[in-house]
């Protein structure tokens, strides 16, 4: 029996104790996935990857479990191979490209576009009959790995905000330094976190004290 979403993420937690975890998550998915590179420190601060290896793919998972459909969810709380994270990163450079563009108001890239696409269907599903129709349908996938379903999951969260009309409110954080994108929730947001809205706010305080 596998092991279940807390016990991987307890896990997962354990060989990734260094890596400082992203500052905003409740994202959609795509930006999820995008702002796992991230500047921790500021803006002198270093880049971090917090997808540096299948392990922290692992926690990532976790973390965002409830986002993802049951089954390959719990399927895929077993530790994720090398070259599925290597599927993960190469879908975030894709969705970081067009989410650039769409906040630039800028034509996408082919290449991103079709990277995307590719993964979007490994997330095929449809209902069948089970062996007691009285439990209701049940749901089968056209991709059999679990990871590469979640990975088809988090390529329909990027085409479903990026290009539709939620892509409108797609922002990239206007704080110097910093690299996050977010759905902005209200006009007024400029920021991805607070924690950037008072950096910047600290920052024009000092320059104005010193002129």
């Amino acid at each position: 029996m596998g092991r279940q979403p807390g016990s991987a993420r307890r896990a997962a937690e354990t060989e990734s104790t260094k890596t400082p975890r992203p500052p905003l998550a409740g994202e959609p998915l795509a930006l999820d996935l995008v702002n796992t590179t991230f500047i921790h420190g500021g803006l002198r601060g270093s880049l971090v990857d917090a997808l540096a290896t299948p392990a922290d793919l692992d926690l990532w998972l976790a973390e965002h479990a409830e986002a993802f459909p049951r089954e390959p969810a719990r399927r895929a709380s077993a530790p994720a191979a090398a070259s599925r994270l290597e599927e993960f990163r190469r879908l975030r450079e894709a969705l970081r490209e067009l989410s650039r563009a769409c906040v630039a108001e800028e034509p996408y890239d082919e290449q991103a576009v079709a990277v995307v696409n590719r993964a979007a269907r490994l997330a095929v599903s449809w209902p069948e009959f089970g062996e007691r129709t009285e439990d209701g349908p049940v749901v089968r996938w056209a991709e059999p790995d679990p990871h590469r379903v979640l990975l088809g999951t988090v390529a329909v969260s990027g085409v479903e905000l990026l290009a539709g009309p939620g892509r409108h409110d797609v922002r990239a954080c206007a704080a110097p330094g910093c690299i996050l994108y977010f759905v902005r929730t209200h006009r007024r947001r400029e920021w991805c976190t607070p924690g950037c809205g008072n950096r910047v706010r600290v920052a024009r305080h000092h320059r104005q004290r010193r002129s």
